[in-house]
């Protein structure tokens, strides 16, 4: 599993670790909505605050 974390546009560097866990909690969150495809490859989720 491979994830990018920018922040204001800039890149964050992260390790494999934070990666999985990040990257297992969206899928999984996304994996429970209805119409959403469990065979997915891609998420993209962008948060504005």
């Amino acid at each position: 599993m491979e994830v990018e974390l920018t922040v204001d546009g800039e890149p964050i560097e992260i390790n494999s670790f934070v990666q999985q866990m990040l990257g297992s909690a969206v899928a999984g969150a996304i994996g429970t909505l209805r119409g959403v495809d469990e065979s997915c490859t891609e998420i993209l989720l962008r948060i504005k605050k």
